[in-house]
């Protein structure tokens, strides 16, 4: 197989996915079609491009031929008697994002209806929209792939019985349907913050498409406050992304950044959209977050960071929204502000936690204050742990530089390179 036609496929699926599927499931009405056609349409690619060169606009042509193949599917009569309309189009009534046409939108909003669960609600457009494995959002939501994958089957059946409309919903359900919608962003930005597998830390196809999301919502709902927040955290964290790989690929700890490279302008607009949503409302989970990332801005160095701030931020964060990693992170910031025996003290009732069993910063976080304590056999132990828990190769290559240092200092070990 020519590694230059692979790398181009696998280049359009992360970024042209979610156009290619959700026009064709605006054709279709059926997920399961669509889903499959896409599928078609990039298996096809492999062969197709490396006899005839890639196309000038892989995008165009993706969607043409999954588009095509789903127009065969369905002129086979028993087949569109079988299909159509498994997803009911709303071809009368105008709504809202008329001038604002974007199918991944409409999709979004066909995957979040209330007649699903809420973890129903993402997982599906975490598949659909952004053509994560399902393993992927299994990570994403700390449960087995099997567990998701079933999960994924049963919401995609319930869009077809109920049949569900493919559109952005009226202005009467549009505000119910918004905190759904923002959780889909969030998670999609998160999964490509720093993606669960794969050689790069950063996906900046998710997080690109999570930030045009997250601005078509503000431009469609301005007066907003949470999607305004929401944005502001994306854009806040996002200023970071340059810094976060050195120039050899491997990873650099907010500690070591350089600050002067972050994106200044992406900072101030996140800090605008901020305030404005702090004047609208009483702070929220999104706006607790972004405050957590502004305080970071204003810091002109690491050591200037104030964790009393922070530490309180998470306080709050936390009785507003329990969650299992909010309070990793809460137990983290103590220990950068109090020392690592409190951080470890702060994390240690967090192991019994379930949710967080599988989760590979827990052990991660426990490893280096072990480290900074010189309890060398247990940070050997917790790093090891950690690798286990971690796909991506960015962070595996730092656990593995830290545990080969730890190794170091353990009894019979070679001294340390001075």
């Amino acid at each position: 197989m020519n590694d230059t036609v692979v790398a181009a496929v696998a280049q359009a699926h992360r970024r042209d996915w979610a156009q290619v599927f959700s026009t064709t499931a605006q054709l279709t009405r059926d997920l399961d079609l669509a889903e499959e056609c896409a599928q078609d349409a990039f298996a096809q690619a492999l062969e197709t491009w490396a006899e005839n060169g890639i196309p000038e606009r892989p995008s165009a042509w993706l969607t043409t031929i999954a588009r095509n193949r789903a127009r065969d599917v369905l002129r086979r009569e028993s087949v569109f008697r079988r299909k159509m309309p498994l997803l009911v189009a709303d071809e009368t009534t105008p709504g809202p994002e008329d001038g604002l046409v974007d199918d991944r939108l409409r999709l979004i909003f066909t995957c979040v209806h209330p007649a699903l669960s809420r973890q129903a609600q993402v997982a599906l457009t975490l598949r659909l929209v952004c053509g994560l494995s399902t393993p992927e959002v299994a990570r994403a939501f700390l449960v087995p792939p099997t567990t998701m994958a079933a999960r994924i089957t049963r919401a995609k059946r319930k869009i077809a019985t109920a049949r569900i409309p493919y559109r952005v919903p009226g202005p009467d359900q549009l505000g119910e349907r918004v905190s759904a919608v923002l959780e889909v962003v969030h998670l999609i930005f998160t999964t490509g913050h720093t993606a669960p597998v794969g050689a790069h830390l950063v996906r900046q196809d998710l997080v690109d498409c999570a930030i045009g999301l997250a601005r078509m919502l503000h431009l469609l709902m301005p007066t907003d406050a949470e999607i305004s927040a929401l944005l502001a955290l994306l854009l806040l964290t996002a200023a970071r992304q340059d810094t976060r790989v050195s120039v050899d690929g491997r990873l650099v700890l907010l500690s070591e950044q350089d600050r002067t490279r972050w994106n200044w302008q992406l900072i101030d607009e996140g800090r605008s959209l901020l305030t404005d949503a702090l004047r609208r409302r009483p702070p929220t989970r999104y706006a607790l977050e972004a405050a957590i990332a502004a305080v970071h801005a204003d810091a002109p160095t690491w050591p200037d960071t104030d964790w009393n701030q922070i530490v309180g931020l998470y306080d709050t964060l936390l009785r507003l929204w329990p969650s299992p990693v909010v309070g990793l992170n809460r137990a983290v910031a103590i220990g950068l502000r109090d020392g690592p025996e409190a951080g470890l003290d702060a994390l240690t009732p967090m192991l019994a936690d379930p949710a967080l069993s599988t989760y590979g910063y827990l052990s991660a976080s426990r490893a280096d204050f072990l480290r900074q304590l010189r309890r060398w056999p247990q940070a050997v132990t917790a790093y090891e742990e950690a690798l286990t828990l971690t796909d991506n190769d960015v962070e595996r290559a730092f656990l593995t530089e830290r545990l080969t240092d730890v190794r170091r200092h353990l009894p019979g070990s070679a001294p340390p390179a001075p």
